[in-house]
């Protein structure tokens, strides 16, 4: 009887002490959580997408709460909802410059050759592993539509062509395409800026248009024609160096590889070639 009251006695001892020493720890390493902090979290779309540049919606709302960010960055909520948080936390909505995917790249099957048909693992990865996908530019997309997969906001479509195509009014610029291309053909630019290189080939002249009729050719045509400062000609493309609102630069261009993008899409220039070939291209030898 006395060992079983001893071991009782023991037993209390330490569920006492280590009530003590968890009360004292939840004092010691408190962290206080601003009340806010949920209400703000609620507004977001919960999209955590990471276009504002946090991790995630609830760390865009710690921002918030610490005046490190304002309400316009969250590219998924549209002006009201910005006006709604602003209006909770007595703070001016803020500006923000959108961004949307481009894709660096106008060679769908119509237009680019093929010098192989890939049959294998349905992503553009496994196809890059294997002979570039089958496509004839080393630089071109592969069109098996890992960014239309990776895309959670239903904002880029696989032409007929096979070529994505993404649509800017629902574009969040969150960035997955940007990170699954194994290409490295998609990138976040400014929406307002509408002169776009749609190339990436590192060729020039006949050894572009063998394999694709749309590539840069490296003429320089754009740039010349550019005002000052605003077209550079770096590794056989032209490279858009500041904010632009002309046109005129796209007007020469032989294949059409740098566009407007206009209100319904990419326009090319009076030089380019109009295609309105309704079928792909056959396949080219290697």
């Amino acid at each position: 009887m006395s060992q079983l009251l001893a071991a009782m006695l023991v037993l209390g001892g330490i569920t006492l002490i280590l009530g003590v020493l968890l009360a004292w720890a939840s004092r010691a390493f408190y962290v206080y959580e601003d009340p806010r902090l949920d209400v703000i979290d609620g507004m977001l779309p919960q999209a955590n997408c990471g276009a504002c540049g946090q991790p995630g919606c609830r760390a865009f709302a710690e921002a918030l709460l610490a005046h490190t960010t304002v309400p316009a960055k969250c590219t998924v909520s549209d002006e009201a909802g910005h006006l709604r948080i602003a209006s909770f936390l007595n703070i001016d909505a803020g500006q923000a410059d959108r961004h949307v995917a481009r894709l660096a790249c106008a060679g769908g099957l119509n237009a680019a050759f093929q010098h192989a048909v890939y049959k294998g693992l349905s992503t553009c990865r496994a196809a890059a592993a294997v002979g570039a996908g089958g496509k004839s530019c080393a630089w071109g997309c592969l069109g098996v539509g890992d960014c239309q997969v990776a895309c959670d906001f239903d904002a880029i479509k696989l032409s007929q062509f096979r070529l994505p195509i993404v649509d800017e009014s629902t574009c969040t610029a969150c960035g997955d395409c940007v990170e699954i291309c194994p290409k490295d053909l998609f990138s976040l630019q400014p929406v307002d800026d509408k002169l776009w290189v749609a190339c990436k080939s590192q060729e020039s002249g006949d050894a572009v248009l063998a394999v694709c009729e749309v590539g840069c050719t490296a003429c320089g045509r754009c740039a010349m024609d550019a005002p000052h400062g605003l077209i550079r000609m770096e590794q056989e493309l032209p490279v858009v160096q500041s904010r632009n609102h002309v046109r005129q630069p796209i007007e020469r261009c032989p294949t059409g590889s740098i566009v407007w993008i206009g209100r319904n899409g990419p326009e090319t220039g009076l030089d380019a070639p109009k295609h309105s070939r309704k079928e792909a291209l056959p396949l080219a030898p290697l």
